[in-house]
């Protein structure tokens, strides 16, 4: 699983039920001090122990895969804590100083629904975010209630413009940190399929490519061409969309001329930055792969709020 494995693991629990097997799905609740996963974060378990996700990152998976086969057994959730003042936690490896509370929840009508499962799985797939809470009794609907709140949002998607060779080292980091990469470069020698062995790059205008994509809040958008007659079409198809991150790469007296370009076809200086330029964050970068990095890092704090 990838670094945002959410709708993938909501994939692997309909496929698990589909072929007929009964599960669990554990969900960090609470945390407290330096807990290893975020609330929200999913293990999903089948009834033969097989597992994906985590909920801890390694430190007490084994005894919540174990929990869960009394889930699945009871048909009724279990509330889990772990903690450094906790003995239990130790002898199971929780021992970096934070406490975590997960919930294991049958997936039925007693936990969560399969139907709920399925309505996530397309939603997510179909770039819709669903918001589910979770009441006192380890019950999970759609909406908003008394409860815990889990907000599922589609995988993010990285459209990149310039099949460059920034571009070759960014598209394997983005799908590590779970984003889905899309190429665009209309130019046939950058495109050519044996420089992106396992996706196809679109070599349609960017403008055309964006209007089809139709990005969404979870989507990023990095120019990399040094070229305007693609950067630019792409930034303004960009601008008019509610993408997350905007980048385009070239010195800060590039992006001064491209702001005035961007500010002559009618943006405000609200509207120009949102464009971060030059793409990334400063960490001195000298090589494609560096640059490639810190445009990664600059995406992920943008939609952390960091």
């Amino acid at each position: 699983m990838n670094g945002d494995d959410t709708a993938a693991l909501i994939a692997t629990l309909r496929n698990w039920i589909a072929a007929g097997h009964k599960a669990a799905i554990a969900t960090v609740i609470e945390t407290w001090g330096s807990a290893p996963r975020r609330t929200g974060a999913h293990l999903v378990i089948r009834d033969d122990g097989l597992f994906e996700g985590s909920v801890s990152g390694g430190c007490v998976e084994g005894d919540v895969i174990a929990a869960a086969a009394d889930v699945i057994a009871d048909n009724a959730p279990r509330r889990l804590e772990y903690g450094v003042a906790d003995a239990r936690a130790w002898e199971v490896g929780l021992a970096c100083g934070g406490r975590i509370a997960v919930l294991v929840q049958p997936v039925s009508e007693e936990g969560f629904a399969p139907a709920l499962a399925d309505r996530l799985g397309k939603a997510l797939t179909n770039g819709e975010s669903v918001r589910v809470t979770t009441d006192a009794d380890g019950v999970s609907r759609e909406g908003e209630h008394e409860g815990f709140a889990r907000l599922y949002e589609p995988a993010g998607r990285l459209m990149i413009i310039g099949a460059v060779h920034i571009a070759q080292a960014l598209v394997p980091m983005a799908e590590l940190l779970g984003y889905v990469p899309l190429v665009v470069d209309p130019r046939g020698s950058f495109a050519a399929a044996e420089r992106f062995s396992h996706i196809t790059v679109d070599t349609r205008w960017p403008d055309e490519a964006l209007a089809d994509w139709k990005p969404d809040s979870a989507s990023a958008i990095v120019a990399l061409t040094h070229d305007p007659k693609l950067d630019d079409p792409a930034l303004i198809a960009a601008l008019n969309s509610p993408a997350f991150y905007i980048a385009a790469l070239g010195s800060r007296k590039n992006q001064a001329i491209r702001r005035e370009r961007l500010a002559a076809v009618g943006f405000n200086d609200t509207a120009l930055a949102r464009v971060h330029g030059p793409a990334g964050l400063a960490i001195g970068a000298a090589n494609p792969a560096e640059i490639a990095l810190s445009i990664a890092a600059q995406m992920i704090a943008v939609r952390r709020g960091a």
